[in-house]
């Protein structure tokens, strides 16, 4: 444990009590009052309404359209399962600059729907919605339709050969049994909306803001220490409070249900009500996920001379078309976050699987806090961790502000909690007589753990590293304020490129989405297939 909590307390703990005791402080003085004075505002008022019904809807809408994908999942065999599984996912790994790009280009000036219709949706609460759908569609069909695959079918089956109707026994056996799961996935998807920032910065205009869009504006843009203090605060509290549900609920669905093999409940469809169902859950795929991001792609080539790869080209050099946006060609910033990003998977890697480690020996309240401490990257304005790390890290022994490890290390923040959650399930499935076994052979603590833990969670580590990766990848929140201006990141870059006027900053800005999607979706395929490889199975 000691490692992790040092990691969490040197660039975690500090920079954020640092940022926020700065504004609640005057003179030495704590000033808690600021608190009352600052949520009383009409125009923060207004940010932290539009941030909870935004969050709600986008919730409600995105179970809507996803339990039915859930349900094909995990009740119907058809081919190309495997690749639809892996094409419906790619959206969760994007960055939500690329997600915000993507629906720019299909519903922004412009765009697919303002050609063909003469219709635009950007800057209103529509694009935010289905953008938010978009981004979390996988979490409800990997979370639901998980479980869904693993209830046994003759519970239900019992219930139609005594009398009930097809929606009766749906409504009484299955759907109590689905009810966490769907909870957890709820309360996710609340969770991600509800810290949402790429998405609404780009599509949302200056009409809407998020509690972690306005902690950016008044940040970096009003240096409102204080306002920004406050709402970090009450964007903490209420995602603890999120969390703190989404445990309880996991909890009890552990310890609730007594599953089977996947494999045992799925088959064909059957029936033309069965086949209507599987078309249009493969009709919203293509609706949804693939036609932003086939424009996205269409976007990056349609130059002023017609379809090629200018805009690719462009990237090359620097101020192509008098631009200035950057010190060095755009196209460097695909090796720079490429190069942060496995950095950053090296640090997740060894801060989240000692972590999990120490939490696969339960010790009582000591461990379940240290679980919760893991955890608290995502209850936390990445903003505010950004600008921490810029007004702490600046004096020796840790002047790091002109280092390039800062951005690896707020990288690593985010990606940590992934490697936890992918690594802990495994760890604790490994039968401890096991490692005794090997420690009456004469085996010590670090071979035991070399020759006896490490070939079982092989893939368990494979994944956790695919994952933090893809993740590191997407980081915008924190590296938008440390990435340097002769280094950025491609999140920063696109976000730079989007925010200047003139069609070779859209085309560029497409190019470099384009890339970054194009990356993170080969991860996510190679993920899908260490995951679906049974030689390795234990």
């Amino acid at each position: 444990m000691a490692v992790p909590v040092a990691f969490f307390a040197l660039f975690f703990a500090y920079p954020v009590t640092a940022i926020v005791g700065r504004g609640l402080k005057a003179e030495g003085d704590w000033q808690f009052g600021r608190i009352g004075e600052v949520l009383s505002r009409p125009d923060i008022l207004g940010v932290l309404w539009f941030t909870t019904w935004q969050a709600l809807a986008s919730t409600a809408l995105t179970l809507l359209i996803a339990l039915p994908g859930a349900y094909v999942f995990a009740r119907f065999d058809f081919p190309g399962k495997q690749v639809l599984r892996a094409v419906v996912t790619v959206p969760f790994v994007l960055p939500t600059v690329v997600v915000g790009t993507a629906f720019l280009a299909l519903l922004g000036r412009g765009g697919l729907l303002d050609e063909l219709w003469g219709v635009r949706l950007d800057t209103t609460v529509w694009a935010i919605l289905l953008a938010h759908v978009f981004f979390n569609y996988a979490v409800v069909v990997r979370t639901v339709g998980g479980l869904w695959s693993q209830l046994d079918p003759r519970q239900e089956e019992a219930a139609r050969v005594l009398g009930a109707g097809r929606f009766a026994a749906f409504r009484r056996v299955t759907l109590p049994a689905l009810a966490p799961a769907v909870a957890a996935a709820a309360l996710m998807v609340f969770l991600f909306t509800f810290t949402s920032f790429g998405v609404v910065q780009i599509l949302g205009g200056p009409a809407y803001s998020t509690l972690e869009v306005e902690i950016y504006r008044q940040t970096a843009q009003l240096l409102d220490l204080p306002t920004a203090a406050v709402l970090t605060l009450v964007q903490f509290a209420a995602v603890g409070g999120i969390l703190a549900v989404h445990a309880a609920t996991v909890r009890r669905r552990e310890r609730a249900l007594k599953l089977v093999d996947p494999a045992q409940t799925s088959r064909r469809p059957r029936g033309v009500g069965q086949w209507a169902l599987l078309g249009g859950v493969l009709l919203t795929a293509l609706l949804l996920i693939l036609l932003p991001l086939g424009v996205l792609v269409e976007r990056s080539l349609d130059g002023p001379g017609g379809y090629g790869f200018g805009y690719y080209e462009a990237l090359r050099s620097v101020g192509a078309g008098g631009s200035s946006t950057f010190l060095v060609p755009p196209l460097e910033a695909v090796g720079n976050s490429l190069r942060y990003a496995l950095v950053a998977t090296l640090i997740a890697l060894v801060v989240g699987g000692l972590a999990a480690a120490a939490l696969t020996r339960r010790a009582g309240r000591l461990v379940r806090g240290f679980d919760a401490l893991l955890m608290l990257p995502l209850g936390v304005s990445a903003v505010t961790v950004g600008f921490g790390f810029l007004i702490t890290l600046d004096k020796p022994p840790l002047d790091l502000r002109t280092s390039w490890i800062l951005v690896p290390l707020a990288q690593a923040l985010v990606g940590v909690p992934f490697v936890v959650r992918t690594m802990l399930p495994v760890l604790r499935a490994v039968d401890d007589r096991l490692r005794e076994a090997a420690a009456v052979l004469g085996a010590s603590p670090l071979r035991a753990w070399r020759e006896v833990d490490l070939p079982l969670v092989r893939r368990a580590v494979l994944v956790a590293a695919g994952f933090a990766f893809a993740v590191s990848l997407g980081e915008f929140g924190a590296t938008v304020f440390i990435a340097r201006p002769d280094n950025p990141t491609l999140p920063v870059a696109v976000a730079r490129l989007l925010g200047r006027s003139g069609e070779l900053n859209y085309g560029q800005a497409m190019a470099l989405s384009t890339i970054l999607m194009l990356v993170c979706a080969v991860s996510l395929l190679l993920l899908e297939r260490i995951r679906t490889d049974r030689s390795g199975e234990f």
